[in-house]
């Protein structure tokens, strides 16, 4: 088998069955670990796939710049959202992470809820600034300009005075081995002091993110406790059957 037909087999396999375990498929084409090792350094490095230890993952497509991702599913965003404004509850505090998911819940808020927000992105506090009944609390920190948001000690002590009722949470890919992931290893951490502030994590979930993976786990998929996600999209498959922590999933 040429090494163009190997990397197709292994690109195929994968989309298939969400991961690759790199002995299993030695062992199926007959040969070397190493030689598919190879291969899929060679696809990792072109972007297609997530190296793990002993195999790959599916690549989440989403760790894009801000303005890239703004271009994305911009109607199932607004589904997405509209689901998710419905779920904020008068007199709650609730966590809004970054992003243009998130941006979306803000365009859809009703007018005159009376609520407060806590954000640590300076885009989202700002185009809060139409709802008058909306309480604006931005964590400071150090700006991470690829998603706005803010990072590092000084956001992590501010989520850590906090108790709120909802976290938004923001994820770039959920996969069953990988579970909650990011593209940045500061933004994973701040991701997890956002968790730990609220009683209860909600992620809205556009397709391109379900069954992928970035390279900064977050945490595991037990840490959401609602997943929004579209009507059209197929089963998620996340959770295997009898697990006890399986979150309520909303499809829209």
């Amino acid at each position: 088998m040429l090494t163009a037909q190997r990397k197709a087999h292994l690109l195929a396999r994968l989309s298939r069955t969400g991961r690759l375990v790199a002995a299993d498929e030695a062992r199926a084409l007959k040969l070397s670990e190493d030689t598919i090792r190879r291969d899929l350094r060679d696809l990792a490095a072109e972007g297609l796939l997530l190296r793990v230890h002993g195999g790959a993952l599916p690549l989440s497509p989403t760790h894009t710049p801000l303005s890239t991702r703004a271009t994305l599913h911009p109607a199932l965003k607004d589904r997405l959202a509209a689901r998710a404004a419905a779920m904020i509850r008068p007199g709650q505090t609730v966590i809004l992470d970054g992003g243009t998911t998130h941006l979306a819940l803000v365009r859809a808020l009703p007018e005159g809820l009376c609520a407060t927000i806590v954000t640590h992105s300076p885009v989202i506090a700002a185009a809060l600034e139409p709802h008058a009944g909306i309480a604006v609390l931005l964590i400071g920190g150090r700006l991470f300009r690829h998603s706005m948001v803010t990072t590092g000690a000084v956001a992590a002590e501010g989520f850590a005075r906090l108790r709120a009722d909802l976290c938004f949470l923001g994820v770039t890919g959920l996969h069953p081995d990988a579970g909650l992931t990011t593209g940045d290893a500061e933004e994973a951490a701040i991701k997890r002091a956002l968790l730990a502030a609220a009683g209860e994590a909600i992620v809205l979930a556009t397709p391109d993110k379900i069954g992928t993976a970035s390279p900064h786990i977050i945490g595991p998929l037990a840490l959401v406790s609602t997943l929004v996600i579209a009507a059209e999209g197929p089963d998620p498959g996340l959770w295997p059957c009898g697990t006890s922590s399986v979150p309520e999933i909303l499809r829209v």
